[in-house]
């Protein structure tokens, strides 16, 4: 066989493998339907320094909805800077504001008040998630992608 019967013979077997194998991409809208998770509450009656959860579990792929609350007891500023650059994020609602924009930096809360975070978690790992200023006070925790 010659050499460009060969490349024919191997692009059309190619070829052929790739429309028999079922589709590995996802079909419709992954930010459709999100997944709500836990809400993470900062501060309690208890400690102003408490959040109520410290360990998220995420897919990549599956859409979430994470509903992040102040109750006012100090000024939180929740970071995740690595986790923020691994997810999609559709959009951000806070109070009657929705805001799309391509990436997060930092939710501030000067005050009592929610933030409701709309993503798709894109890559796998082990993210940490902190209150700037707060993680020697325990306010820190992780988001694990799987």
């Amino acid at each position: 066989m010659s050499t460009p019967t060969r490349s024919l013979a191997l692009a059309t077997l190619m070829f052929s493998s790739l429309m028999a194998a079922p589709a590995a991409m996802a079909e419709g809208d992954l930010t459709t339907r999100p997944e709500r998770l836990p809400d993470l509450v900062l501060g309690s009656e208890q400690s102003d320094y408490s959040m109520s959860v410290n360990r998220y579990e995420l897919e990549t792929g599956q859409a979430y909805k994470l509903k992040v609350e102040s109750t006012g007891r100090k000024e939180y500023a929740m970071q995740a800077p690595e986790f923020f650059a691994s997810i999609f994020l559709r959009k951000v609602e806070a109070g009657d504001m929705e805001i799309k924009a391509v990436s997060l930096t930092e939710l501030e809360f000067e005050r009592e008040g929610e933030a409701e975070i709309y993503f798709v978690p894109i890559k796998p790992g082990e993210y940490s998630f902190y209150m700037s200023g707060l993680e020697h006070k325990g306010m820190e925790g992780t988001f694990s992608v799987r």
